[in-house]
């Protein structure tokens, strides 16, 4: 039985919003089973970051044990700039840095998973979908929360995307409480 303690961390260190002049969003790939390693290594050199944790639960001999764990393995999100980044470097957790096209995209999308977190909505792993309708989620305790569903027959399950990992997770939500933006068509089945 391992002996070593495991590392606690808080979820989010600085605020999920537009990097500073000078500074950037970076998603780093990390060495396996390391993004809390790396968060705890950022935290000291106070680099802001985020990894979005989920709680799971084992039973070790009678005992039940309940633990966080990375909700993208292998992930880590944080504001660098050159020399923060090289800072990193230093730690010996990093596989490579992701570069990020739109630092917009990837905020508002990072924003949606931490106030889902925050207010203790249940997640779930779901599919990337390339395609779907964009929705706004307008009543209930994600308001203001918006991401994509895979057509107007699915409102319940409104999938969270980080597009540049291609990968998502999904929270069930009323159908009611669920605005799609933008244009859409409706294209009914012949049957």
């Amino acid at each position: 039985m391992s002996t070593h303690k495991p590392v606690e961390i808080e979820e989010l260190f600085g605020k999920i919003e537009l990097a500073p002049e000078n500074h950037f969003w970076s998603v780093i790939h990390t060495k396996p089973r390391c993004e809390k390693k790396l968060a705890e290594y950022a935290l000291k050199h106070n680099i802001s970051y985020y990894l979005p944790l989920t709680e799971s639960s084992r039973i070790y001999q009678r005992r039940k044990v309940t633990f966080t764990k990375p909700i993208f393995p292998g992930y880590l999100f944080t504001i660098i700039n050159f020399y923060t980044k090289r800072e990193l470097l230093y730690s010996g957790y990093i596989v490579s840095y992701i570069n990020v096209p739109s630092q917009k995209e990837l905020v508002e999308e990072l924003r949606n998973i931490w106030l889902t977190r925050n207010r203790r909505v249940e997640m779930r792993e779901a599919m990337w979908l390339s395609e779907g309708l964009m929705v706004e989620i307008i009543n209930g305790p994600l308001k203001g929360v918006s991401g994509i569903v895979e057509s107007h027959k699915k409102l319940e399950e409104v999938h969270l995307q980080v597009n540049i990992l291609h990968q998502a997770v999904s929270v069930k939500v009323d159908p009611r409480d669920v605005k799609i933006i933008g244009d859409y068509e409706i294209v009914e089945e012949e049957e």
